[in-house]
């Protein structure tokens, strides 16, 4: 069995962190572990990712990150720290509020016929019938805008690049993950942008899979806000100019 390790960025999520559904999850899963980075935050955060690694210490661990980074740098710090712990075929990464429930993994590794094999694997929130995928009409809107530009940039199919669900295969963790990133916020999109790189002149569109989420809720409190779209035009071509 596949052994997975997902990293969960942390900012003031003390009250929004929901404990009990992770608790259960490791409960039923003990072949995938967690990692816990604390981003600089300012309330209890720290102090509630370490009772869990004491409840779990074989399953949750904990990197705590005393000046805050934002996600990006966040996640990147959890990955490397992650990595070198090693013994894990995927590392991946989640949002905190479990917008994405956790069983949602069950879920990448059955569509993916029962074992991960793509070195990329992303949920992609396709509101369809029989999904649970719910998103307020405008961050839906403006997201559809965010793919089809990022799809140009990249020039690859892509549906959606953020999605805060996404796990990848051990091997590319240093290079992917060793340089800071760009963007504060949009650094899936240089995720993307340093793998294809790193294949270029293989069938790199073959070793990402994205897989349609069965739920998906939008969670009050989010970090990222309207404002942070309207910046996206000038991320997005700071992120392309420094790629290409």
């Amino acid at each position: 069995m596949q052994k997975i390790c997902v990293i969960i960025p942390c900012y003031n999520e003390e009250s929004r962190l929901d404990v009990k559904s992770l608790s259960a999850f490791m409960d039923a899963h003990p072949q995938y572990s967690f990692l816990g980075v604390n981003d600089g935050s300012k309330d209890s955060t720290l102090q509630l990712l370490q009772r869990v690694a004491q409840q779990y210490p074989r399953q949750f661990f904990v990197f705590d990150m005393p000046q805050n980074g934002g996600k990006a740098e966040a996640v990147r710090q959890g990955l490397l720290y992650a990595n070198k712990m090693s013994g894990f075929d995927y590392y991946g990464y989640w949002d905190a509020d479990f917008s994405t429930p956790l069983e949602e993994i069950d879920w990448f590794v059955y569509f993916s016929g029962g074992q991960l094999q793509h070195q990329i694997i992303m949920g992609t929130r396709v509101a369809r019938l029989g999904a649970g995928v719910e998103r307020k009409m405008l961050r839906h809107y403006l997201g559809r805008i965010f793919a089809t530009v990022i799809a140009n940039m990249l020039r690859v199919r892509i549906y959606d690049s953020q999605c805060g669900a996404k796990l990848i295969h051990s091997s590319l963790v240093t290079s992917l993950f060793d340089k800071p990133f760009v963007s504060k916020w949009f650094f899936d999109v240089e995720v993307l942008f340093r793998f294809l790189k790193k294949s270029a002149g293989e069938n790199s569109r073959g070793k990402i899979l994205e897989v349609p989420l069965r739920t998906w809720k939008e969670i009050a409190g989010s970090k990222l806000k309207l404002s942070d779209f309207i910046k996206a035009p000038v991320e997005l071509w700071r992120i392309n100019r420094h790629y290409r």
